[in-house]
């Protein structure tokens, strides 16, 4: 076990060790950016093995769309038997295995939908930011922000529109 700040701690691993299975329970990317910036989760993906997996309960299009680009395969989690229907209960993302590619459905995932596919092409979707790993949450916090006011990408409050009618719970649901 390592203690203190987990950016710091990430860089003290051994070169070259890699493990099968990361589970991301970290506080929000609200909360704690941190710890989902695109750099942090960059690192996060390069210490997978080939097959390797990250679980986390997220589905912010940030979070996301840093696993994406950090070389990682997406697939919505589903919600557990019981639990409150929604568009997604968080997020697997999975190292390309050469050998044994991820399927598309398995126990408790499937694909991307076409509207979580359109999530990642909104504003919501600027990553958070912490090049040298030492930022305040209230640094990347304001980075985030002027990013997306620049951006010319869909705001996420027309995202959300558009696709409410489909999300919205049905009568007896």
């Amino acid at each position: 076990m390592l203690w203190g700040d987990a950016r710091t701690q990430l860089k003290q691993l051994p070169k070259g060790w890699a493990v099968d299975l990361i589970l991301m329970d970290a506080f929000s990317p609200g909360r704690c950016p941190e710890l989902w910036s695109e750099e942090f989760l960059a690192a996060l993906a390069a210490q997978l093995a080939p097959g390797g997996r990250l679980l986390t309960y997220s589905r912010a299009a940030a979070v996301r769309a840093s696993l994406r680009r950090a070389g990682l395969e997406l697939r919505s989690l589903l919600p557990a038997p019981g639990q409150r229907q929604e568009w997604s209960s968080g997020t697997l993302a999975e190292r390309h295995a050469a050998s044994s590619p991820l399927a598309n459905h398995g126990p408790g995932w499937q694909p991307l939908s076409l509207m979580e596919e359109e999530h990642l092409s909104t504003r919501a979707a600027i990553a958070y930011r912490d090049p040298t790993g030492q930022d305040t949450a209230l640094m990347i916090h304001q980075r985030r922000q002027a990013e997306q006011q620049a951006c010319p990408w869909e705001s996420t409050s027309s995202w959300q529109r558009r696709w409410a009618p489909f999300t919205r719970p049905q009568a007896g649901t």
